[in-house]
């Protein structure tokens, strides 16, 4: 069941997503509200998993890794463990930092990194082409990322 929310949750989520290592009373300031009343909705908010934890954003190319790949994978699905075999096998790949099902004609989704095109090939001959139960691959190599926002429209 979704949570309802009002004006004054819509302006701390925004500034949130505009700034989101705000301290709470900046947060409540710019939001309008006693750091009082700011700390409540955050933390009804978070209690409804509207907020989630805060987390690190890594800029993998600021360390070195130019290269990001989404591989699109259809699986063999005549075993009834391909999902999660793959899955685990996916999960002990170093260079895979997502993973995501789908349904439809694409089965999963790994987006992988890597220093350069040299790696990426070594990565993908001798770790992504060996998991189990691939049907069909198609890569996507990333050339640009024109938005990645996590606003929403509130």
């Amino acid at each position: 069941m979704a949570i309802q929310i009002d004006d004054t949750d819509r302006r701390l989520i925004r500034q949130l997503l505009a700034e989101p290592g705000l301290a709470t009373a900046d947060l409540a300031e710019r939001a309008g509200v006693t750091a009082a009343t700011c700390w409540r909705r955050l933390d009804r908010l978070r209690a409804a998993g509207v907020i989630g934890p805060a987390h690190a954003v890594i800029d993998w190319r600021a360390l070195g890794y130019e290269v990001e790949v989404s591989l699109r994978f259809t699986l063999d699905k005549t075993n009834p463990r391909a999902f999660d075999e793959f899955i685990e096998g996916a999960r002990e790949v170093p260079e895979v930092i997502g993973i995501e099902t789908f349904l439809g004609r694409v089965d999963v989704r790994l987006n992988v990194i890597a220093r350069d095109m040299a790696h990426y090939q070594e990565v993908y001959r001798r770790r992504i082409l060996t998991l189990p139960h691939i049907a069909d691959i198609e890569a996507l190599m990333l050339v640009a990322t024109i938005k990645d926002d996590g606003a929403l429209p509130v």
